[in-house]
């Protein structure tokens, strides 16, 4: 199921009307605007938990190719996609990065540069599953950092999985930010929504 429209223009949460929502007009997010292609329910959710858990690897490319016509609609002016990155010891239980597997193939079937070295944990951080929003925003707090010579002038796309409350995308965007990016978009596979009964408030 795809979000439902019409969503605001930065964070891209569903709402009554077309425009930016009070919660962004109030206090911008770093990132230039957030979009996702599908709700995360039914098959989209599956499908998720078996790159992620199930070492499904081949859906990656599988999830690519309609990602990458869904972001030619948004007609971004991007020039690199960076995953979000795992912490050392998520990274070492599971021996790869299910948010790389489907950036990488977009980037390519896109034309654009894959740059996941952009972008590292500073720390390790607690799951994300089950906060509310101020504890995930906290949890997030200057969680990652970045490499300038990467990312410098350029308009950057900022992958992941899932979005919830947006906090690990707004930490991504600002460390991407003070590294000399010239603007970040941000895109996850799906968007978890308040119907859903995540704890997202």
């Amino acid at each position: 199921m795809r979000v439902p429209e019409p969503v605001c223009e930065i964070c891209g949460l569903p709402q009554k009307r077309a425009g930016i929502c009070a919660a962004c007009s109030t206090k911008s997010p770093p990132y230039r605007a957030l979009r996702s292609w599908v709700a995360f329910d039914g098959p989209i959710r599956q499908a998720l938990h078996q790159l992620k858990y199930r070492r499904n690897i081949a859906l990656g490319d599988a999830l690519a190719y309609p990602l990458t016509e869904y972001l030619a609609g948004l007609n971004w002016p991007v020039e690199a996609v960076v995953p979000v990155p795992l912490g050392a010891k998520r990274m070492r239980e599971r021996g790869y990065n299910q948010v790389g597997l489907v950036a990488r193939p977009l980037a390519a079937l896109a034309g654009w540069r894959y740059a996941p070295g952009a972008l590292a944990r500073s720390r390790e951080t607690r799951s994300q599953v089950g906060l509310t929003a101020a504890e995930r925003q906290e949890n997030m707090r200057d969680a990652f950092h970045s490499a300038s010579r990467l990312v410098a002038g350029r308009t950057v796309l900022l992958m992941d999985d899932v979005a919830t409350t947006g906090s690990t995308l707004r930490s991504g965007a600002e460390a991407l930010l003070s590294s000399g990016a010239r603007e970040v978009y941000a895109l996850t596979i799906a968007r978890a929504l308040p119907h859903h009964g995540l704890k997202i408030v």
